[in-house]
């Protein structure tokens, strides 16, 4: 029987079920066995993460042939202008590839989420700003070196949205099995 289970990765967590000594991994929140994180989300990011026993459906998540929209919301230092957003859409050239053209916006409000621990830093002269940007590809780190590219370091990512799967009401940390899992 395939599973998909959307579950809401905290802060500090690996997206794998093993790692060293005294590190969070996804062996720490009771999934069912036999169960594989069909992507990743590095440690320093939040937000949905699908595991299945669908091997097929994890090769093609993971086929970057097979653009599939993943949405994020993204605190930069700093409040981008529309040329910096344009930047962002218009697909940058990046260490070795040129990033597909994605969906960029500036957030007038903050996205409600859960309070980060440990918390963003916070300086006094710098004020911050909320992105929500949507790519149909993951390559490594991508939207964080996509934002400080263009002079916006990502101070928090959260994935809201992969295909048509979202977050919304799925706690830090909570997990929810789903009958299936389409990508586009």
């Amino acid at each position: 029987m395939k599973r998909y289970i959307l579950f809401n990765k905290p802060y500090g967590v690996l997206s794998q079920f093993t790692g060293e000594a005294g590190q969070k991994t996804l062996a720490d929140f009771n999934f069912p066995q036999d169960i594989y994180a069909a992507g990743r989300l590095d440690k320093d990011s939040e937000g949905l993460l699908l595991l299945t026993n669908d091997g097929p459906l994890i090769e093609k998540l993971l086929n970057p042939d097979n653009a599939h929209p993943r949405t994020y919301f993204v605190q930069v230092d700093g409040v981008p202008g529309q040329q910096d957003l344009d930047k962002l859409m218009s697909g940058l050239e990046m260490k070795g590839y040129r990033a597909k053209p994605c969906e960029a916006k500036l957030l007038t409000e903050e996205p409600k989420l859960w309070d980060r621990l440990p918390p963003i830093r916070k300086r006094k002269n710098l004020r911050t700003s909320w992105l929500q940007m949507t790519l149909i590809e993951g390559n490594n780190r991508q939207v964080r070196k996509m934002t400080a590219q263009v002079g916006f370091p990502t101070l928090r990512l959260v994935r809201s949205q992969v295909g048509g799967y979202f977050l919304d009401g799925l706690g830090l940390g909570e997990w929810m099995e789903s009958k299936d899992f389409q990508c586009n």
